[in-house]
């Protein structure tokens, strides 16, 4: 063999392999894509005032278009998931395009809930459809939904595609896909075309705090047979489904298959899951963060309750700035802000595993009084750290697994990425009796010997 031939061999010793090069489909999804963000920028300068059906079809298109695209070639080839090169690349590695994505989509919301008249022009595109929906223009939170449920529309035909071999991500992706246009962006848009109030079936308290509220059951209730329904779906999915439902499924009845957040997390943060921090000082900071959480809202409506039941004769509006503050640090600031914006950065699940109180509660009951857990078949566990990896809640479920030991986190939410991920099938989530569900001293069988944890 000649040198002349020897040099042009160009091995690699990356154990992920060279990265595929983009398809054909995926480079026209990122012109659409960039056609869609210039068509918004021309929107913001006035132009989306003039031309605000053309505008919003444009965008709409083009960003429906562009997702699509990229999403068309995870259908093609063998089925099964494939992260090469998630680790090297600058969007998915908190490389320079994510801190800049990451940095845009702070700012969005920044905008949105403190300085919605710079997306002036932006919004009244949404004038057609909120007309259509609403009989009333658009405003900044309509806009907010319509992008919403864009992404997770969008993104959930690529999370269906990557992830099409397993029956359980498809009919839970399409579930929470339901749930967000119906439940969260149909039905309280078209509730007010009706003249009832907006309300979201698929939200209630503590996540959708001012639901139990005095001031809100009160005006809710005032509106007729329709408010009083509302009042009781709100109340009746708080204290009674959610216990029941956590009890025989898990958390994930609600985290994976209907939660708008979830929804968003599991789709457009989907390529953002292994981000999340695995450490056991991450893990001491989220079980202070998130219950503490839960114990503000949880004071704060009592407090309410009691202010009200008293007339304000106990504490006066002290109750009331309560609700305020909560409504600015966590409702604002944290869930939307940090939550979303940090996406490209801290993972997809930042605000489900630190702040939701939603959660907080689900995690209760999962940890002490239900029948979901993850078994593991620690024999067959080979300690590849895929499972660990890419949990969004940042479990370390290599170190379960290893000991053959059941997972009944409170964190979990059920997503069964996990089990997905692990070459080996050591991972299965079921639904079992409680008796055993957490075994404190696991059995690890391996090909020569049984070892018992103590």
């Amino acid at each position: 063999m000649s040198m002349s031939k020897i040099s042009t061999i160009q091995p690699t010793l990356s154990l992920a392999g060279e990265q595929a090069a983009q398809s054909v489909l995926q480079k026209l999804g990122g012109i659409c894509v960039a056609i869609a963000i210039l068509a918004m920028v021309a929107a913001i300068s006035g132009a989306g005032s003039e031309y605000p059906l053309l505008f919003l079809s444009i965008i709409i298109a083009m960003f429906t278009l562009g997702a699509i695209s990229y999403a068309l070639p995870y259908y093609s080839g063998s089925a099964g998931i494939r992260n090469n090169g998630i680790m090297f690349k600058s969007m998915t590695n908190k490389g320079t395009i994510a801190w800049i994505l990451g940095i845009a989509l702070t700012g969005f919301y920044i905008i949105i809930y403190w300085f919605p008249w710079m997306f002036e022009g932006l919004i009244r595109i949404f004038d057609p459809l909120s007309l259509l929906l609403t009989n009333q223009p658009a405003n900044q939170w309509f806009m907010y939904g319509a992008f919403y449920t864009l992404a997770v529309l969008t993104m959930g035909i690529r999370f269906i595609g990557r992830y099409r071999h397993s029956r359980y991500h498809v009919i839970r992706t399409i579930s929470v896909m339901f749930f967000q246009l119906g439940f969260a962006f149909l039905i309280p848009m078209v509730l007010k075309k009706l003249n009832e109030p907006e309300f979201y079936f698929s939200y209630f308290w503590p996540l959708k705090y001012n639901y139990l509220f005095p001031s809100d059951v009160s005006s809710l209730m005032s509106t007729g047979h329709l408010g009083v329904f509302m009042v009781f779906w709100g109340a009746m999915m708080t204290f009674i489904a959610t216990p029941i439902l956590t009890y025989k499924y898990g958390k994930r009845w609600y985290c994976s298959w209907v939660c708008g957040c979830g929804g968003l997390a599991e789709t457009a943060g989907d390529p953002y899951r292994h981000l999340s921090d695995k450490s056991l000082k991450a893990w001491k900071i989220e079980r202070w963060m998130v219950h503490s959480v839960l114990v503000f809202i949880t004071i704060t409506t009592l407090l309410l309750w009691l202010n009200s039941y008293f007339k304000g004769g106990i504490l006066g509006s002290v109750s009331g700035a309560f609700a305020q503050w909560y409504g600015f640090f966590i409702g604002a600031v944290f869930s939307g802000v940090i939550g979303v914006g940090f996406y490209p950065i801290m993972g997809s699940r930042v605000w489900c595993r630190f702040g939701c109180p939603m959660a907080a509660v689900l995690g209760l009951f999962q940890k002490f009084k239900s029948r979901f857990r993850i078994t593991t078949n620690g024999g067959q566990c080979i300690s590849c750290g895929n499972c660990s990896t890419y949990c969004e809640m940042g479990i370390d479920v290599k170190w379960y697994a290893q000991r053959g030991q059941n997972i009944a986190r409170a964190s979990c939410v059920g997503c069964g990425i996990c089990a997905s991920v692990c070459p080996r099938g050591v991972l299965k989530l079921e639904n079992g009796n409680e008796a055993g569900r957490i075994n404190d001293k696991p059995i690890t069988i391996g090909n020569n010997n049984i070892t018992v944890h103590l």
